[in-house]
């Protein structure tokens, strides 16, 4: 078994910081994160992938709404990906 000076709870804004100065100062460090990626639900599932979103839907109102007004016409403009893309890449 590994064992470790420092073991962090979770990869979010606070968690990864922590464990970076940690081994900045010397200490084993570990991490245990429920996701397979870093940086906890904000990165992932929270905060950032609900800002695409919202993005998202900017563009695709202003492109059915605002484009006709400095002359580009849009039509056909249609939504043409799963509702979860934006967790797969």
């Amino acid at each position: 078994m590994d064992k470790f000076d420092v073991t962090v709870i979770g990869s979010g804004p606070g968690g990864y910081v922590a464990a970076i100065r940690c081994a900045q100062l010397g200490m084993k460090t570990a991490i245990i994160e429920r996701y397979s990626t870093l940086g906890g639900t904000c990165l992932n599932v929270g905060c950032i992938p609900s800002k695409a979103l919202l993005d998202s839907s900017e563009h695709y109102h202003n492109a059915l709404k605002n484009f006709g007004k400095h002359g580009i016409e849009t039509d056909g403009v249609r939504l043409n990906w799963p509702w979860n893309a934006w967790q797969e890449g």
